[in-house]
């Protein structure tokens, strides 16, 4: 990717400058955690059995642990690390709620965690295609990370997405930790929340669906209980599918949101899953353009904050 700064009429170069050290990128991913990638940072260089992690973090949207690794090289298998990372973790919960317990100071107990949403983060300035090609998967808990930096100080960070509709579980894996992963940890996609409702109730969130990401910039991000819509990795919304409804949250404090009709209760106080302080129940009679009118709200607050 080539990068310009503008001055006035003129196009400057901006050049990459490479990192020199893998520790750089760690020390820039650890500080800046929570604006990266909404993630609570619980040890650096964690080490369990022979193993090293590098960051632990925590999701507190789904309760789970999340590994990073950095990778300066391109000589590593993101499939190898990724499930001998993942099996750890499994096979060690209980080492895992302590060590967030002492570093943090904060209560975390075993039920609280959800295991089948842990997932590993690799972050590296390139990778390779074979590496690239390895998570070609729809149901693979590994992503890749590509970090550059630029001389002007600029850093950008940069996702690499799989668009396969394969599945791990088609391939002949002989490997007892991918067995394990695969049996405990679940990679969730849109369908999977479709499938228990009925037919009006499907067409009515896929519409609404449809009506946000027609909002700049939005990333739709299903998880175990809902499906999320995030401008900048930080959900604006979400929505629950059921049978013969939709729970559909903003992500506001209450008080913020003005909503004449009333059709938002506050669940500030409530236990529920998504985000937010507001949730509405709607049916194919709701008048999605006003519904759309308090999303948009939310979107318009997270995108100046």
């Amino acid at each position: 990717m080539d990068l310009y700064k503008l001055n006035k009429t003129k196009l400057e170069e901006v050049k990459n400058v490479p990192f020199k050290l893998e520790k750089e990128i760690q020390n820039l991913v650890e500080e800046n955690l929570q604006i990266l990638f909404e993630l609570e940072m619980v040890r650096s260089e964690f080490p369990l059995n022979g193993l090293r992690i590098d960051s632990l973090a925590y999701d507190q949207q789904l309760n789970a642990f999340v590994i990073i690794e950095y990778k300066k090289t391109k000589n590593f298998s993101v499939i190898d690390q990724g499930y001998s990372y993942l099996s750890l973790m499994l096979n060690n919960k209980a080492d895992f709620i302590l060590e967030y317990q002492e570093q943090t100071g904060k209560s975390l107990k075993r039920d609280e965690v959800d295991w089948s949403q842990s997932r590993v983060l690799f972050i590296s300035p390139q990778f390779t295609p074979y590496q690239k090609q390895s998570i070609e998967f729809k149901d693979l808990p590994f992503e890749l990370w590509q970090i550059k930096q630029y001389s002007n100080n600029t850093i950008i960070l940069n996702q690499h997405r799989s668009n396969s509709n394969e599945s791990i579980k088609t391939i002949d894996v002989k490997d007892d930790r991918a067995e394990q992963v695969d049996k405990e940890i679940v990679v969730y996609h849109e369908e999977d929340h479709y499938h228990k409702a009925n037919p009006e109730i499907k067409e009515l969130a896929t519409t609404l669906r449809d009506r946000i990401l027609e909002l700049d910039n939005i990333d739709i991000s299903p998880v175990k209980h809902y499906i999320g819509f995030k401008l900048n990795k930080r959900i604006i919304a979400d929505y629950e599918v059921q049978k013969s409804k939709v729970k559909v949250r903003v992500n506001l404090k209450y008080g913020m949101l003005e909503d004449p009709k009333r059709i938002f209760r506050d669940v500030s106080n409530i236990g529920h899953f998504g985000v937010g302080d507001y949730e509405a129940v709607i049916t194919p009679d709701s008048d999605i353009d006003y519904l759309m009118s308090m999303i948009k709200f939310s979107y318009s607050y997270h995108y100046n904050s």
